[in-house]
């Protein structure tokens, strides 16, 4: 072993290993290397960024095999110890090469170099925009007018986006113009392009220090007794771990808690992480933190573009965001001074990653954040994923129940409709009409939920029965009549609408409802009544959703078709009736965890009736009204499926009484697919047996593996690619990870590994 000073880096390769750097070079006098930061180092004929993991005095590799780090990117690390061993826990237990799991932490344009110091964003007026600002323009875009008029300065414009030394800074920066202005980047875009306003960059003002101190700015609705005693119970907790599940029915403040408490936390001087599932959660929730709070936030989800989600990060990085609030790759933001962080909505499935490279949950990550910070987290949800629940039972998690709507709301009226005794118009029955028109005519507003977007998904010939399949899936195309095309909704493959057959030039028609049918048969029955729909058809650029909400809220809409969409902790106050249709689709799945996603999707959206002071109705549409979920939700509500379903799992042994991880492949041909999963299981038998290499050690937990499969996947052929899995279950978690450690090698070395791609996931949530 030699004695240089080197370096292990995690670089974002496929290989699951740390490679070592000399630290010695000439280029790097007076700089410091420590653990976290980034460095730029020769790798091949490639120089690669990577992340320092550790420091030592030597390695057993000779001098000669070792190369020179080439530039130290950081003057700090951009990763605590805190943040580095989450990193490295996470690559061990999803068993994901460590150099990716960084590089999935941190944004973009930190994977390409660009300095993690804090700076702030400003937008200037051009000579060109102050000119056409002086002539009143632009006069048909009152918001890039209100964008313009929020910027216009006495100070002198800036040309070339250069600020002089020195002077003060001009125009106004982004959290400035957050906080005069909602969604005022499109309209700034929009400017950019046409000369007249210009983004810059400058030093950031302030710093970790700059919102130390922060308290509410209004103090909110005083809560009540239930309320009261879950914010003091996780208060009492913070400077220490703890972990929370806030149980609370639809409408009953959970986020009222959340700011309460971390209001607590901004006034010890503690700063907060605030997941949300879904993008369209984000600015409604952000807008409630604002209206709170007077501290600056940082918000990360994917629909930023790199550049901004690069300015949040370094919001967070510097401490200046006291609130660091996101989806689900925030759970790696660099929050300084940590003091809780709320997982809201913990069950939806939107916090796995279950595509691509790393598949991580970050509602687990979450938790183990917060117990190696040492901080409490908070899980709210008003229905827990059963995980969760057992993690309850067991003692692990406290559970805190809201059981009153806010201002003593009435919980919703639940009833089924007999789809088999009542007729139907394109779907909607006609008990639901008559509902609908019922409250209409109260002055109420009305939520019909469908989870299936397009008009209908299926388009069908009359004469020889085609159906218009996908070239590329297993599946059919759905009908998008607005649009006059055919698409896929798994794989995007887009087509025109025919309006013959073409196999025998017969008239086709389309069969089954999507929510854009529902919104033209609503439309027909209730000519007189705005009616909006909300799904991923319509909303498809920023402010999208807030208009949406807008409309619902002044009631310029009175009848809301939406998909999943419109279930995530929305607050439609004067929505009195909610109607579901199609509530059956979820009871004949192969995934085990089928029934609990639609009881939760129905619990979701009923509680979006009734949230007011009116009473609020639903109506179930479903032609299997004896079916013992739907009897169980009724009689009992979530917390008796709950319980019955727990039952059924641990008779089962399917999580949370065991635990799963799946090996998923694809290939160009269905053989090809199985055949890898075939040699995958023949190794996995070996291993039990004790045969093979890496089988010391595994031998006796081996044992406790049970190998399902291979099969192919319930939709085989997807995007032009034939998909298997292969299933691993264990009663024992240890045992199973360190089977996993000796048998991933031994995939890796599997020659038909290289004819198809394929991915370990841990804990998946979806079972083909």
């Amino acid at each position: 072993m030699n004695s240089v000073p080197v370096v292990r880096v995690a670089l974002p390769t496929p290989l699951r290993r740390l490679f070592d750097y000399r630290a010695d070079s000439p280029s790097l006098t007076g700089a410091a290397v420590e653990p976290g930061m980034r460095i730029r180092v020769p790798f091949g004929r490639r120089r690669l960024i990577g992340v320092v993991m550790e420091t030592a005095s030597g390695s057993e590799l000779p001098d000669e095999r070792l190369k020179s780090v080439l530039e130290v990117l950081d003057r700090r690390p951009i990763f605590d110890p805190a943040t580095l061993g989450l990193l490295g826990w996470a690559a061990d237990y999803y068993h994901h090469p460590v150099g990716e799991v960084l590089a999935t932490a941190m944004p973009k344009a930190l994977r390409l170099g660009a300095a993690a110091d804090s700076t702030e964003e400003r937008w200037l007026l051009t000579p060109e925009g102050r000119e056409a600002w002086a002539r009143g323009e632009p006069r048909r875009a009152p918001r890039q007018r209100q964008v313009l008029a929020a910027i216009a300065q006495p100070d002198p414009p800036v040309a070339g986006g250069a600020i002089p030394a020195g002077a003060p800074a001009p125009g106004l920066s982004a959290a400035d113009l957050d906080a005069r202005l909602e969604s005022w980047r499109e309209a700034a875009r929009a400017l950019s392009e046409r000369g007249w306003l210009a983004a810059v960059e400058t030093t950031a003002a302030g710093g970790a220090e700059s919102g130390v101190g922060a308290v509410a700015v209004s103090p909110g609705p005083e809560p009540n007794e239930e309320q009261r005693a879950a914010i003091e119970r996780v208060c009492q907790s913070l400077g220490g771990f703890g972990g929370f599940v806030l149980h609370g029915v639809t409408g009953s403040g959970k986020t009222e808690v959340y700011l309460r408490i971390v209001e607590r936390a901004l006034r010890l001087e503690r700063n907060a992480l605030v997941l949300v599932p879904e993008i369209g959660l984000t600015p409604q929730l952000v807008g409630r933190f604002r209206q709170r709070f007077s501290t600056p936030m940082a918000v990360l989800h994917s629909a930023l573009t790199d550049h901004e989600r690069l300015l949040a990060w370094r919001d967070a990085f510097s401490g200046r965001a006291r609130v660091v609030l996101g989806t689900r790759s925030a759970v790696f933001a660099p929050v300084r001074d940590l003091g809780v962080i709320i997982v809201d909505e913990e069950h939806d499935t939107s916090f796995k990653q279950h595509e691509g490279g790393f598949r991580y949950s970050a509602r687990d990550l979450a938790v183990v954040r917060a117990r190696r910070a040492g901080v409490p987290v908070v899980l709210g949800s008003a229905t827990p994923a059963l995980e969760t629940l057992q993690n309850v039972t067991t003692g692990r998690y406290a559970r805190m129940v809201l059981t009153r709507r806010a201002a003593e709301a009435a919980p919703p009226r639940l009833s089924l409709i007999d789809l088999r005794s009542s007729a139907a118009r394109a779907g909607i029955s006609t008990p639901a009409v008559q509902a609908i028109e019922r409250h209409l005519l109260a002055g109420g507003q009305v939520l019909v939920f469908l989870n299936r977007r397009g008009y209908a998904p299926t388009l069908l010939c009359t004469a020889c029965g085609w159906i218009a399949p996908c070239r590329d899936c297993d599946a059919r195309l759905t009908v998008h009549l607005g649009a006059a095309r055919l698409r896929c909704h798994h794989c995007g493959a887009d087509a025109a609408l025919p309006e013959r057959c073409p196999q025998c030039g017969f008239a086709v028609k389309a069969v089954g409802q999507g929510t854009e049918r529902i919104e033209e048969t609503l439309a027909a029955l209730f000519p007189a009544t705005p009616c909006i729909r909300l799904d991923r058809d319509v909303v498809r650029r920023r402010g999208d959703m807030e208009e949406a909400m807008r409309r619902m809220a002044a009631g310029e809409a009175r009848i809301l078709v939406g998909t999943q969409m419109v279930t995530k902790g929305h607050d439609f106050p004067n929505v009195t009736l909610v109607v579901v249709l199609n509530a059956d689709q979820g009871f004949f799945s192969t995934d085990f965890r089928a029934p609990e996603r639609l009881a939760q999707t129905i619990v979701q959206v009923a509680g979006r009736a009734g949230r007011g002071e009116r009473a609020g109705e639903v109506l179930i549409q479903t032609e299997f009204p004896d079916h013992p979920l739907l009897l169980s939700l009724l009689a009992e509500g979530y917390e008796g499926f709950a319980r019955a379903a727990l039952a059924e799992r641990s008779q089962a042994s399917w999580p949370p009484f065991s635990r799963l991880a799946a090996v998923r492949d694809s290939a160009k041909t269905a053989e090809a697919a199985l055949a890898f999963l075939a040699e995958a299981r023949k190794a996995a038998e070996d291993l039990r047996a004790g045969r093979g290499s890496g089988s010391s050690g595994n031998h006796a937990s081996g044992r406790a593996i049970r190998l399902l499969g291979p099969a192919p996947a319930a939709m085989g052929k997807r995007a032009g690619r034939y998909h298997a899995q292969l299933l691993l279950e264990s009663t024992d978690r240890a045992g199973l990870h360190r089977f996993l450690d000796a048998w991933l090698p031994a995939l890796e070395s599997l020659p038909s590994a290289r004819r198809v791609r394929w991915a370990l996931d841990v804990d998946p949530i979806d079972i083909f």
